[in-house]
């Protein structure tokens, strides 16, 4: 196997001991249905083995079919592939969080999930309004619950086999280490916001000895100002090494230990964000050193709120 291979292969441990986790994965927030779904095929085609899902991005559905069309065409088998499902806040309840966890398996035509994430750790009033707001046009949250006890709701759903392993999304060092010091089954998963103007060296330290993979979403910056790919940094390492500043970006986030998920609807990028190449430690270290600027570009961490979901319309 080639170095090249081998980083697009990488596989990272779960601290149960039972599985390890795709270090590349596909995310599914993609709006628009018929676009959805050939990517999540084109991505499949192309080796992608991990797949992040969300009740919250209403097309769990679609991705179920391009699954299920899939394993039927013979691209690949459900035990080759790595799951991701995601519980939203107006669900934290645990009555609440066992219908949407059976609803997702639904919608995604499958048994189990391999992974199960708390979206966030905001708990929104337990009704099918995802985005309550009060009359001043703020979050509503729901006082009832506390995530200690969704979490034990989480827990459950391991001890019946239902899903691999359970995680948190979009949450901040000191909330973590709360639920680790009281959890009897220690999440194994965290997706937050990272990248190079965003690298979380501290709470990828805390994952790290803990066992837990930290996830990259918005590994390439999502797009917005000040746009990452355009640093001078990453833009001359990929000149020297004959890479896109894309391919760099993503490379950096597995040698560094994380997974990360990327998405697009353009074949040609999914194929170049699965195509990264190791890149060489002096390359390591200047992006370590002089990529100085701190940048957060989605503020769900703040209020529960995604910054990137669009609303329904």
């Amino acid at each position: 196997m080639s170095p090249s291979e081998e980083l697009q292969q990488t596989r990272i441990p779960l601290n149960t001991g039972a599985e390890m986790m795709p270090a590349i994965g596909f995310g599914t927030l993609i709006p628009d249905p018929a676009k959805a779904k050939q990517a999540v095929k084109t991505a499949l085609k192309v080796g992608y083995r991990q797949f992040d899902t969300a009740e919250l991005y209403r097309n769990e559905t679609i991705v179920g079919e391009a699954l299920s069309e899939s394993f039927d065409e013979g691209v690949l088998r459900r035990e080759e592939l790595f799951l991701v499902a995601k519980l939203w806040n107006n669900n934290h309840r645990p009555e609440r969080l066992r219908r949407a966890f059976e609803a997702s398996l639904q919608r995604l035509r499958v048994d189990y999930v391999d992974a199960y994430l708390i979206h966030t750790p905001f708990a929104f009033p337990p009704t099918d309004e995802q985005h309550p707001k009060d009359e001043n046009n703020q979050p509503v949250y729901d006082d009832g619950i506390t995530l200690e006890e969704t979490w034990r709701a989480m827990e459950a759903l391991v001890d019946e086999g239902r899903v691999g392993v359970i995680g948190l999304s979009d949450i901040k060092l000191d909330r973590l280490k709360q639920i680790v010091a009281t959890a009897r089954i220690k999440p194994s998963i965290v997706q937050i916001e990272a990248h190079p103007y965003l690298p979380e060296w501290e709470m990828l330290e805390f994952c790290k000895e803990h066992g837990i993979v930290l996830q990259a979403f918005a590994a390439l910056g999502h797009a917005m100002e000040p746009r990452l790919l355009d640093d001078p940094v990453i833009v001359a390492i990929a000149a020297r090494l004959g890479k896109t500043p894309a391919q760099v970006a993503l490379a950096w986030a597995v040698q560094r230990g994380t997974a990360f998920l990327t998405t697009s609807v353009t074949p040609q990028r999914i194929a170049e964000n699965f195509d990264i190449s190791p890149l060489p430690t002096e390359a390591m270290t200047e992006m370590r050193e002089r990529l100085a600027r701190i940048v957060r570009y989605n503020q769900v961490v703040e209020t529960g709120v995604p910054g990137f979901v669009p609303p329904p319309r």
